[in-house]
Formats: C-alpha cells, structure tokens, sequence
C-alpha cells in the first residue's frame, strides 16, 4: 500500500514536470518553424495543460483500466471548473473580459451535453469516438480561424504574454525527448499505483480516476490559473480551463474509445457525475457572462459556491464507491 501510494505522489510530480517541459520544447520548436504566436498560444499552449491527462487516460486504456481513462477526463473536468477556478476566484475575483471566451464557454457547455448524449445508451463505442474526433477537429478550426481574426482580444493577447522564449530547434527537441518519455512513465506508474488503491480500498476504478488521479492531472490547470490571476490576466484563468476541458471531451475520450470501446464502468458515470460536470458548467457561463445583472465573472461568493460544490461531490463520492 505504501509503495502504491509513493509510486502515485512520485508520478504526479514527474508528470507536472515532464509536461511543462514537453510543453515547453513543442512550443519552442513550433516557433522555430515560424508557426504564429497566436495559433502557438492559442493551440499548443492552450492545449498543452492537458497532456497530463493524455499520457494517463491513453496508458490506462491500454492497460484495460478504462475506467481510470473516462474518470480522468470527467473528474478533471469536475476538478477544473469546481476546486480550480473556484479556488482561483477566492484567491482573486476573476473578470471576464475577453469575446472569444465568452463563446468558448457555450460550445465548452454543447461539448459536455454532446457527451451524456453519447453514452446516455451505457457505453463509449468507437462510433462515439468518432464523433467526438470531428468535434475535435472543428473546434481546432474554430481556434485557427479565431487566433487569425481575434489577434486583439484580451485572451489572446494573454497567451502571447505568457509565451514561452524563443529557442533553437535542436534545444526544443531536446526538451521534447526528455519530457515525452518522462511523461509516458511517469503516467505508468500513476495509473499502476492508483489502481492498486482502488483495489486495496475495494473501489471502482471509476472512483480512482474521478479523484486521486483526476485532481493530480488537474494541478498544471490550478498553477496556471492562479499565476494568471496573480498577472492581472483574468481571461487566461477562465481560458486554461475552458481549453483543458473542450480538450478532456473531445481528445482524451478517444483512447478509451477507440483502444477499449465498451459499456461505460460504472453507471454512476451517467447517474452522478456527468450530471455534476454539465451543471457546472452552466453555473460558470451564468456567472461568467453575469446571471440577472450581475457583472461579468466569477467574485468570492461564486468561488466559494463552486468549492463548496465539489467538497460535497467529493464527500458523496466517498460514501457511494464502490466496485
């Protein structure tokens, strides 16, 4: 059990560095080959908070632990919206400001309803993935088309500021050949030793990847937030979060998918925390676009609201897992 657990915290932090460092290199080489800086920001780094949740959710269906592969990817979105930005928005009150969030939100909300209605029939079939792989690839067209026309707003112009330093691309591939191998064992011993948790406490893998392995794979997400917030760059908080899970729904639940199709692990996915993640997200588009007059974003009270949430998520996931 000892060891299950140190093979976890050890994975979580390896997974954190070799994915800011892989980040890191992918940018830089897409730089060095003269790609935009907006489609850089926009897409590569947007995306790049999530490659946590890739390494782990594609190794975990491979190792036929899809359950720890869809929790992963709903936990983290849960986690995101809930404890990160509910955290941030304690921490410092989050304005929103930016016209592309403002639609980011709304098709981030249609991606979540797309899901539950997928696997509303109790399974995630590989014709599921296919669908769910356009949505990918027209949301990736929308950020091109949107980094090209929308140079000017205040979340893009955050994400340039935020841009990693110009670097050559032998130095770029450098980074990209250490943290991708790093980022691959690093999420072998994550799910190893969650799932020998899950199998110590008598748990569904489900419940593991909803929980430990979700808030671990969220961390990137809550460091770049708060460092936003701590910035003055309030559209780039909300920005990290909405891209982490556009990219959770449409990306990351093709491995499952598509390696492992199937019944859905637990039915409590359909019953309790689909339901949670889409709700969730529309408490943050009524505050992020001011529900009944309210200004626009998330204050303290909404922070302290959507913590408040996910604590009793958390607390109800405690007393109903089960394998």
């Amino acid at each position: 059990m000892l060891l299950s657990a140190a093979a976890v915290v050890a994975g979580l932090i390896l997974l954190v560095w070799s994915a800011d460092r892989f980040i890191f290199g992918a940018a830089g080489l897409a730089r060095a080959a003269g790609i935009s800086p907006l489609v850089v920001g926009m897409v590569i780094i947007g995306f790049g908070t999530s490659m946590p949740e890739v390494a782990v959710s594609t190794l975990a269906a491979l190792q036929d632990a899809s359950g720890i592969a869809i929790g992963n990817a709903v936990g983290s979105n849960i986690c995101n919206v809930a404890l990160v930005i509910g955290i941030s928005a304690i921490v410092r009150p989050i304005a929103v400001t930016s016209g592309v969030l403002r639609r980011e939100i709304p098709i981030t909300v249609a991606a979540s309803v797309l899901l539950v209605l997928l696997v509303i029939d109790g399974a995630l079939t590989r014709i599921d993935g296919a669908v769910l792989a356009a949505g990918f690839v027209a949301m990736l067209l929308w950020m091109l088309r949107t980094a090209r026309t929308q140079g000017d707003d205040p979340l893009l112009v955050e994400q340039q500021a935020e841009m990693p330093p110009a670097i050559g691309s032998g130095r770029a591939l450098g980074w990209i050949a250490v943290g991708l191998p790093l980022l691959v064992g690093a999420s072998q011993l994550l799910v190893w030793g969650a799932a020998n948790i899950a199998r110590e406490f008598g748990v569904s893998d489900l419940v593991i990847g909803l929980t430990i392995v979700a808030v671990g794979t969220s961390l990137p997400e809550l460091a770049a937030s708060i460092t936003g917030l701590l910035k003055g760059e309030n559209d780039l908080a909300v920005g990290n979060i909405l891209g982490s899970n556009l990219f959770n729904i449409l990306f990351i639940l093709l491995a499952p998918a598509f390696i492992a199709p199937g019944p859905i692990p637990d039915p409590m996915l359909l019953t309790r925390d689909l339901p949670v993640m889409v709700g969730l997200m529309l408490m943050l588009w009524a505050t992020a676009i001011g529900f009944r007059g309210a200004p626009p974003g998330i204050q303290r009270v909404e922070g302290g609201l959507l913590l408040t949430v996910y604590v009793g998520y958390t607390l109800i996931l405690a007393l109903t897992a089960s394998t």
